[in-house]
């Protein structure tokens, strides 16, 4: 494992302003790079995710998303009603590399921290800002929480079959993605300021990242005579994808397979009902539902690892849907390495997920649980002489 003073960002210090979960996942992306990451909390009850559960598991009195998020930064706790306390904020901004804001738009300019304000501080910082909708139109002031950008970006109504209406994603999806972009735009302002000295204002939200993570299908539709796709009644795995491309039934489990051709398929599955199509491209996306539904029963039939040994050495694209146990138990989870325990001096100790990248090779680890609230404000204000 590289030493943190050898990952791409050590000796960076990145300010997070953040909660919940777009910004803390951009935090953590840059801290898993070797940036050391500063949390600011409120002192009382800091970041709203120590109580967001996704279960009644409760470790160190925080919830599991947030020790997830959170891991190996240091909190500094900050009463942003309070002068003395903004005026230590101040005092660290003016030394940080990249600050990271989620505010809902007008909260970080009534707080006097916004971009403007911040850069006469010190011009060099990288300022980004997450938030629901963008800076302007009628949905700005909307709650900018995932469930409802999904439903506004058009993403739910994409996913799942056509006669299930609008399906969330089961993740938050959102945020993620705007974590992740935000990510990609601070390293690209940090990389520019290499080279110019100044710092710059990175902006994304929830609604635009999952405008892009829609891309390929939106471009589609917007050259395509703004034709709308119609998702599969049955099996449906992609709103424009033709058949065979879906998820199936098998004896013990279910199989996914991707793209295909028809033709070749129905000889290995040995299914004559399928002549009709073999050689009528156009109608494995006009009858994508009637081809799933024979490929169906077909696949039912058999076990997963009987269809895998016929499918598999002959090179069509399919695999095993697996659980979480599955996956986690499979050599190709474990082969990765991604797991990692990080600990706590207050008996605290999380079995978590580690860096998805790695940087010459070795995926850089921590060892350290996310922080309590102020945990290193004592530390943080004698180091910064704030």
């Amino acid at each position: 494992m590289p030493a943190a003073a050898e990952l791409p960002l050590a000796g960076l210090t990145v300010v997070d302003m953040s909660q919940f979960l777009s910004g803390p996942y951009c935090s953590l992306r840059l801290l898993d790079l070797g940036a050391r990451v500063i949390k600011i909390e409120r002192p009382d009850g800091g970041d709203l995710s120590r109580r967001l559960y996704l279960s009644d598991t409760e470790i160190g009195g925080d919830s599991t998303i947030f020790h997830a998020i959170n891991r190996a930064k240091e909190s500094l706790a900050i009463d942003l009603k309070n002068e003395a306390d903004l005026k230590v904020l101040r005092g660290l901004l003016a030394k940080a590399d990249v600050l990271i804001q989620n505010f809902r738009p007008g909260v970080i300019e009534r707080l006097g921290l916004d971009y403007e304000s911040v850069r006469k501080l010190n011009p060099r910082l990288v300022y980004a800002s997450i938030s629901g909708y963008g800076e302007d139109g009628p949905w700005v002031k909307r709650p900018g929480q995932d469930l409802l950008a999904q439903a506004r970006s058009g993403v739910m109504w994409l996913n799942g079959d056509e006669d299930q209406g609008p399906v969330p994603f089961g993740l938050a999806i959102g945020d993620m993605l705007a974590g992740a972009a935000c990510a990609q735009g601070i390293l690209a302002a940090l990389v520019r300021r290499g080279i110019t000295g100044q710092g710059s204002h990175i902006e994304t939200s929830l609604l635009e990242a999952l405008i892009d993570f829609q891309f390929e299908v939106l471009t589609t539709h917007l050259n395509d005579g703004r034709r709308l796709p119609r998702r599969s009644s049955f099996r449906s795995a992609h709103a424009y994808l033709s058949a065979p491309y879906g998820v199936y039934p098998a004896k013990d489990g279910y199989l996914a397979v991707a793209m295909t051709p028809i033709p070749k398929l129905a000889d290995l599955l040995s299914l004559s009902d399928l002549a009709p199509y073999r050689d009528k491209p156009a109608s494995w996306f006009t009858a994508r539902d009637d081809i799933k539904a024979i490929i169906a029963q077909r696949i039912a039939t058999k076990t997963i690892d009987e269809w895998l040994a016929i499918l598999e050495p002959a090179d069509i694209w399919c695999a095993k849907v697996l659980s979480w146990p599955e996956m986690l138990a499979s050599e190709g989870f474990r082969s990765l390495d991604m797991l990692q325990t990080v600990t706590r001096e207050d008996n605290v100790s999380i079995l978590t997920t580690s860096s998805p990248l790695r940087v010459d090779g070795i995926r850089a680890k921590v060892d350290r649980a996310a922080p309590r609230i102020g945990e290193h404000s004592t530390k943080i204000r004698e180091e910064f002489g704030l």
